[in-house]
């Protein structure tokens, strides 16, 4: 699932790869894929689409968007971009494709899940508003606008105090585009359990959770994503998370315990039990 920093470098990659260029082809919903989720009538994208040009793209938490005219296309969750230079075979299945007069394409494929939605500038409605609305109002994780000051005043708020660590940081849309694919680490640097409640934190390490937060998101967008996404161009980011699937079993790098894997708010947790308390 896309995070922040990897949307972060999609629109930047589609910025220059995109960017400028006329639509003349659009395909949504070519390959039925159940849990594809379009706004309104995926039929109805081509007419909001044809002939107009790229004006540029765009992230909002973990979602990306590319602006043509007054119409918005916005993938997220599940929903792989790539780019398909002209002359280049394209797979056969997708489920949405956008080419350019220069016969190059944009081809998106969902995994497990993923949102392909088209509309006009203030006409979004349905499901993914709230979502939608509140990843592109709040500030940005990787921006100055997302300061220290800011971070104390969500974490100090009076009704997260009963959440824990992993809760408060990826649940109800908290911090938009930091799920459950970086929150490992950046508790695991922090020294804290995932379980471990927002009101047993001290300030000291509230603030120090912030600090993680910024350096965590910072590094997996320079290496440009995590080794197990990739890019518009089809490239492995270079970031390589300390805990994930891959690192389940193996030692702390820190203790040497065995980091362990649970179930735990509709997903799995990986951590060390001796450095995370």
């Amino acid at each position: 699932m896309i995070e922040a920093p990897e949307a972060l470098c999609l629109a930047e990659q589609l910025n220059e790869t995109i960017k400028g260029k006329v639509i003349t082809d659009v395909i949504a919903g070519y390959t039925p894929h159940k849990f594809t989720f379009f706004h309104g009538d995926p039929e109805a994208y081509p007419a909001r689409l044809l002939g107009k040009t790229v004006d540029g793209a765009c992230a909002y938490g973990g979602m990306v968007q590319v602006n043509a005219g007054d119409t918005r296309m916005v993938f997220s969750d599940g929903a792989n971009l790539r780019y398909y230079a002209p002359e280049t075979n394209l797979p056969n299945k997708h489920q949405f494709l956008l080419g350019f007069e220069d016969q190059s394409c944009i081809i998106v494929s969902v995994r497990m899940y993923g949102a392909v939605l088209c509309f006009e500038e203030g006409d979004f409605e349905g499901n993914f508003k709230e979502y939608y609305t509140c990843a592109r109002n709040k500030p940005q994780v990787l921006s100055d606008a997302f300061d220290k000051d800011y971070f104390m005043g969500l974490i100090n708020d009076e009704p997260v105090q009963k959440k824990s660590a992993k809760a408060f940081l990826a649940t109800d849309q908290m911090i938009p585009g930091l799920g459950n694919g970086v929150l490992q680490d950046i508790l695991y640097i922090a020294k804290i359990h995932p379980k471990t409640k927002i009101a047993s934190l001290p300030a000291e390490k509230r603030e120090e959770l912030f600090y993680c937060v910024k350096k965590v998101m910072r590094e997996m967008y320079q290496q440009r994503g995590r080794d197990s996404e990739k890019d518009l161009f089809d490239n492995k980011g270079g970031y390589i998370p300390y805990l994930s699937k891959d690192t389940m079993g193996t030692r702390c790098v820190r203790c040497g315990d065995l980091i362990l894997k649970e179930n735990y708010l509709g997903g799995s947790i990986y951590y060390c039990n001796t450095c995370q308390v």
